[in-house]
């Protein structure tokens, strides 16, 4: 089996409506994409920041100037209208997490995925948005900072339980080495992350995105993902997709280093219950 649950049905612009997105046609394109690649289970998982009911969470600028959109209209359409699972990606918020629990038990979601995007406020994968500059991490703190303090909230984000799918785990590598980069190796920031996941049962998320990002190589690093499986950790297959032809991208090798490091079977998810299935 493979899946792609970490996806969205619209680009991240202002003007991508929800109107314009969240349609039965828009679904079909990317079911069809799927289908060509044999991809069986098929999830959606919007930014939660894009829905007005994020702003009971934070009033962070970024969630004030995307949140327009009503949740449980979204929740109602891919329920009722596809056939697709329904997900929500998360932002991690440190002492929110009674807020965040609240938005997501009283919604009927197959399954939640948590992401690490803030770090004290300021926003890890900009890649050089002016507009935001303000909030740019990579203007107001060194790299050594950054990414000590990245696997330190991902490690609460673990610890949470509030997730059921940990996404792009090292994100904080998107800007790429030849970027901001801390001088220490990269596996001296793990541990606090390392020693959650050895505490929890979620699942990593493989995430194909980083091929298509400057890092130019998937979420997490091969070494990550190595000592996750190693805790017993199972592995979630996704593309973070925003547009149809993104959908499965480069899974073939995906599905290769994958089998590689051992993995033979994958997390399935409907109604926040988790199964695995052979990947193939």
């Amino acid at each position: 089996m493979l899946t792609d649950y970490h996806l969205h049905l619209r680009p991240d612009e202002k003007d991508a409506r929800a109107a314009d997105h969240f349609t039965v046609e828009n679904a079909s394109r990317y079911r069809e994409r799927a289908r060509e690649l044999g991809i069986d289970e098929l999830g959606v998982s919007e930014h939660v920041h894009r829905f007005a009911q994020a702003l009971t969470i934070s009033d962070h600028p970024w969630y004030r100037h995307w949140a327009s959109d009503d949740l449980d209209e979204y929740c109602a359409f891919v329920r009722e209208q596809t056939d697709l699972r329904l997900g929500i990606e998360v932002d991690y918020l440190p002492g929110r997490e009674d807020r965040l629990a609240e938005l997501v038990a009283t919604r009927d979601f197959d399954y939640v995925v948590g992401s690490v995007h803030f770090v004290d406020g300021a926003i890890v994968d900009l890649l050089g948005d002016e507009r935001w500059r303000d909030y740019d991490v990579w203007r107001l703190h060194d790299p050594d900072t950054v990414w000590r303090r990245y696997f330190e909230l991902l490690a609460d984000a673990v610890r949470s339980g509030l997730f059921d799918i940990l996404a792009h785990p090292d994100l904080v590598k998107v800007q790429g080495r030849s970027g901001p980069w801390p001088e220490r190796d990269p596996r001296y920031y793990w541990e606090p992350t390392l020693e959650a996941l050895a505490e929890s049962d979620v699942a990593v998320e493989f995430s194909t995105a980083g091929w298509r990002k400057p890092i130019g190589e998937p979420y997490p690093d091969e070494g990550f993902l190595r000592e996750c499986l190693a805790l017993g950790r199972v592995v979630a297959l996704s593309s973070d997709a925003h547009r149809p032809d993104q959908i499965g991208y480069r899974y073939d090798e995906a599905v290769e280093r994958l089998g590689a490091l051992g993995v033979e079977r994958i997390a399935v998810f409907e109604r926040r219950s988790r199964r695995l299935e052979p990947l193939g």
